[in-house]
């Protein structure tokens, strides 16, 4: 049985979810950080947990033609895969999804998944950044030691120009202890929004001359112009305290896949709706008609408004996914799932099976709970047809998955 400290030669076999790489040591699994699969290293073990052995490189031996230097802290939030050439990256993705469909819902895909490549430096449009005195930035991985976010170069030069900005006007209001900042802009970056959460309230003065901070909008709303081939652009606005996928380069991609999905003139029920991403670009090119359902109060309220300003034949509702799929529903062709990193609930999920849509579109960020659901799908009477990725985490083990399900006995 491995101890923490030990110091081990291993061989990395493969990837896992949330980043480390496998090897064995007489049978037992050792997670190792900082490596890539078919490398020898030496590592330290750190901890073991349940009979596995969490280690971390201390030097690759032989290492692979796919190891770069990263640009930053390999801890720092966003940079577990930097020390991977980009395209490794890409496989890496691809293998992992493909394992959890196969080791968690028993289902193995009969082809490799295409990840679509993403540019690395400046792809985020949101951020939840941590103040600390003189400081900003992420938590390094598994702490609350504050790490340099501009070195990861997920955010724009401008944007930390403009968080460098803000966060002094916050040491001048006294106001940077244990503070929080969420972070929000538009696609061309021509729009950047912040919320300050700190310790004890913000007077009214404060908050004005917060806002007031060069690079900063008037207001807590961002809008997107979208547009998809010959259709009219959807304008979509959200809250900065509202959920809206991250990823400027690949945000157009993402949605002309997933409403490829509904057809021409058809129904859809889009579930997790955000700010109306979905349902409105399938109510606009599409022709289709939208039942899009949200729980939570900021993006709600941006769905109702987003949904008005298109004119499109979308029904925004404010509620609970498992209100709205407890109680019986009209028929629709294509129900759309985008659900947070836990994925659907039991009770949910078992609204969208007595709805009986014939193809579901579920979106996910987390693989593991992709695949507890893919399970409880097809074992529900689905079979799944494709599955995609995205990569809207450059430098992550985080991947973007759409999978597409179809009915057993309802095929469109």
């Amino acid at each position: 049985m491995l101890t923490p400290g030990q110091i081990l030669p291993l061989t990395i076999d493969k990837p896992a979810a949330g980043g480390r790489m496998i090897a064995r040591v007489d049978g037992q699994v050792v997670l190792v950080g900082g490596a890539i699969p078919g490398e020898r290293v030496t590592a330290r073990v750190e901890r073991v947990a349940k009979g596995v052995a969490y280690a971390d490189t201390l030097s690759a031996d032989e290492p692979s033609a796919d190891r770069r230097a990263a640009p930053a802290d390999p801890l720092c939030g966003g940079c577990l895969y930097a020390h991977i050439a980009y395209p490794r990256q890409l496989d890496l993705k691809s293998l992992v999804i493909a394992d959890a469909f196969g080791r968690i819902a028993h289902l193995p895909l009969t082809s490799a998944v295409p990840v679509a490549a993403s540019p690395e430096e400046g792809y985020r449009m949101r951020a939840r950044l941590h103040v600390r005195g003189q400081h900003w930035g992420f938590f390094r991985e598994g702490t609350h030691e504050i790490c340099d976010a501009r070195a990861t170069r997920q955010l724009l030069p401008a944007t930390c120009e403009t968080l460098d900005r803000l966060v002094a006007e916050m040491r001048a209001l006294g106001a940077a202890d244990a503070a929080e900042i969420e972070i929000s802009e538009n696609v061309d970056a021509s729009e950047r929004v912040a919320h300050v959460d700190a310790p004890q309230p913000l007077g009214a003065d404060a908050i004005q001359r917060l806002a007031a901070v060069d690079g900063l909008t008037p207001g807590p709303y961002v809008t997107d112009v979208l547009t998809l081939d010959a259709y009219p652009p959807i304008s979509l606005r959200r809250h900065v305290l509202a959920f809206f996928q991250g990823n400027r380069f690949l945000l157009r991609d993402l949605v002309a896949h997933v409403v490829a999905q509904v057809p021409e003139g058809g129904t859809a029920v889009d579930l997790y709706a955000g700010a109306g991403l979905f349902a409105i670009a399938a109510a606009v090119s599409r022709s289709a008609r939208v039942t899009a359902v949200e729980g939570d109060r900021f993006a709600a309220a941006d769905l109702v408004a987003n949904a008005l300003e298109s004119c499109a034949a979308v029904a925004p509702l404010h509620q609970a996914v498992e209100t709205f799929t407890a109680r019986p529903s009209a028929a629709s062709d294509v129900v759309i799932l985008d659900p947070p990193r836990t994925g659907v609930s039991k009770e949910a999920l078992a609204g969208v099976l007595r709805l009986r849509a014939p193809r579901l579109v579920y979106v996910s960020c987390d693989i593991a709970t992709l695949a507890r659901d893919a399970r409880r799908l097809v074992d529900g009477g689905y079979t799944v047809q494709h599955v995609d990725a995205f990569d809207l985490f450059p430098n992550t083990p985080h991947v973007e998955t759409v999978a597409v399900f179809e009915s057993k006995d309802l095929r469109m």
